[in-house]
């Protein structure tokens, strides 16, 4: 008899618990202003599921930006990078302070700089890699010469063909005494074992890993993930895009093909790459890197803005965006750059399953008579991505947007093309887990010549893509919508 009633006492002081902390949390939710419809959301699944409610918010809900988690509080690079960003928003509040060649573009310029200090600087050369294949074999030729030091981060690194012939680059050139730091992210590089990592630490390589996997299931923080992809050699030279370390990046793994795009840029922008992975780097150290003018080239900001009109130059500004950012800088860069394009908007994204901001900006845009175009695979690397993706083809076709599905292997680049004029290319995917909860890097290319490569690319891609019909597309069958809806309502998890 008294086991019966201790039972129900405890199943009471559970279900009591359960009350106060879901109560709680949503009273902390609701004060924090953010979506209306998502925060309603959260408050019904932590009311109406006991303590899973509670789980699933910590792993996906909460909003890291607003709660200040993630902080690169007291990093000197930090206090360098806001110091430079200062002194060109003094520079450049004026358009007529801009090199002419960019004065257009004076408004975009500006709000980089606010949102995420993100500094304009020159590049002296700039390669665009359409396949990792290449991009990989530049990133090995480019470790391979390195002379001081080799910055590499990933977010998936794996103990596979690739993966083991980058660890053995890196443990030569650590053992010829040039500085080498690694940096990879704790799910995306969950599978790699103790020996692997011990190897690349015998031999004095800085392994560090940005929040580690420990969950059997789930990292510790699903949504937050450091999803960039940086190689900075010498200070000089740097790399970015979609690529990883890892087979599949080459030989396309389950796919017939696989496409990417990637960029080595040299000159003074590789101060911003640099920036990003030292930035990142304190952040798991809580540690500076003494003696920071070996790893920053000097810049100077009138000889920069002045220039050399017989040497090409590229202007870039490279844009950090994530938790620790105060705005969530890279959807605000992709709104302005397609709500100012003028005559047409070209749009590579593996994954579409954009913030409402971006899904009316693309609307919008093309129904005021801008050419809007948008490129993904036919089928994603997960069945989930690829059924809520399709749950937005129909809004876009109403609003006249040409939608082309890549029929040849899995095309994984994240580009921007707009109006052959400037082009963005990055880390960052077309979807709210890439604006709101990663840790991603992307650049902001002003230069006709970049975008003019881009667009011939996207054109040659074309013939290996389906155009999607609007009448085709609205009798499909019944049961499919109903899951690409499904899907769909569980995209802000995907």
């Amino acid at each position: 008899m008294w086991w019966h009633s201790f039972r129900e006492i405890v199943s009471m002081l559970f279900f009591l618990l359960n009350i106060v902390l879901s109560v709680g949390c949503s009273i902390v939710l609701i004060s924090q202003k953010n979506d209306p419809v998502k925060t309603l959301s959260w408050v019904i699944i932590m009311l109406s599921l006991p303590y899973i409610g509670i789980v699933l918010y910590f792993l996906f809900g909460r909003n890291l930006r607003k709660e200040k988690i993630y902080s690169r509080k007291g990093a000197g690079d930090a206090r360098l990078k806001a110091q430079l960003s200062h002194q060109m928003l003094e520079r450049f509040h004026n358009a007529s302070e801009l090199p002419p060649e960019i004065a257009h573009y004076h408004k975009l310029i500006v709000q980089n700089l606010k949102s995420s200090q993100s500094m304009l600087l020159c590049s002296d050369k700039i390669d665009i890699y359409f396949s990792g294949k290449e991009a990989i074999a530049a990133m090995y030729q480019a470790m391979e010469q390195a002379q001081k030091h080799i910055h590499l981060q990933s977010f998936i690194l794996e103990d596979d063909k690739i993966g083991n012939a980058v660890k053995e680059l890196l443990i030569r050139k650590s053992r010829q005494g040039v500085e080498v730091r690694l940096i990879f992210d704790g799910y995306g590089g969950r599978k790699l074992g103790k020996r692997y990592i011990s190897e690349l630490k015998e031999a004095g390589v800085e392994v560090l890993v940005f929040s580690p996997f420990r969950f059997i299931l789930l990292p510790p923080l699903a949504n937050y993930r450091n999803h960039r992809k940086l190689l900075i050699v010498d200070g000089n030279v740097g790399f970015l895009g979609g690529v990883n370390i890892a087979d599949r990046y080459c030989d396309g793994g389950v796919f017939t093909e696989w496409r990417d795009t990637h960029i080595r840029v040299e000159g003074e922008s590789v101060m911003s790459l640099q920036a990003s992975f030292l930035l990142d780097r304190f952040f798991i150290m809580n540690k500076d890197l003494r003696k920071r003018g070996k790893y920053f080239p000097r810049i100077d900001l009138n000889a920069m803005m002045k220039g050399d009109s017989l040497v090409k130059r590229y202007y870039m500004q490279t844009i950090s965006s994530g938790p620790d950012s105060d705005w969530q800088a890279i959807m605000q860069c992709f709104f302005t750059a397609i709500t100012q394009a003028k005559r047409y908007v070209h749009i590579i994204t593996p994954y579409y399953i954009p913030s409402e901001t971006i899904s009316d900006a693309i609307k919008i845009t093309a129904l005021s008579d801008v050419e809007v175009s948008i490129m993904v695979p036919e089928k994603s690397d997960t069945r989930i991505t690829t059924a809520a993706t399709h749950s937005y083809f129909s809004e876009l076709l109403d609003a006249g947007v040409n939608i082309y599905l890549f029929e040849r292997g899995f095309n994984h680049s994240k580009v921007l093309s707009i109006d052959g004029e400037y082009c963005i290319i990055g880390s960052a995917n077309m979807d709210n887990r890439s604006f709101m909860h990663n840790f991603e890097v992307t650049s902001v290319i002003f230069d006709r010549e970049c975008a003019k490569v881009i667009d011939n690319k996207f054109n040659e891609d074309l013939k290996r893509c389906r155009k999607v019909e609007a009448a085709q597309w609205n009798r499909r069958p019944y049961i499919t919508k109903v899951a690409e809806s499904a899907a769909r309502l569980v995209s802000p998890l995907l």
